[in-house]
């Protein structure tokens, strides 16, 4: 049976980062937060090319290199990829979504 196309979509997603990080050095704790957040849109979204929004970044290194934020609220959106010698067709853009509290938040599928 061949493998199912591919569509784009977005999703809302909380990324616990405090349980993905946990045992790691203190000087390895923000760049660690970021290849995870990376690790969990690959496995979510099927895609290897991910890009992280700079505002995303910014937020997983608010508060220092080892004072990373416990938990992350995200939007993936995958999408097509505009350039034709592109080895992947999709891509995944994933973005930060501010919340004021992470209680009762689920994930959900965002129509464009």
């Amino acid at each position: 049976m061949p493998k199912k196309e591919l569509q784009p979509v977005s999703r809302e997603c909380t990324i616990n980062v405090h349980k993905r990080i946990h045992g790691v050095q203190f000087k390895k704790r923000a760049p660690r937060a970021v290849k995870e957040v990376r690790k969990f849109a690959e496995k979510a979204m099927q895609t290897k090319d991910v890009r992280i929004d700079v505002r995303l970044n910014k937020y997983l290194w608010s508060q220092g290199i080892k004072n990373v934020p416990f938990r992350v609220r995200v939007r993936l959106a995958r999408k097509r990829n505009e350039d034709e010698d592109a080895k992947e067709k999709m891509y995944t853009l994933v973005t930060h979504v501010p919340v004021a509290s992470f209680r009762k938040l689920q994930t959900k599928n965002i129509d464009e």
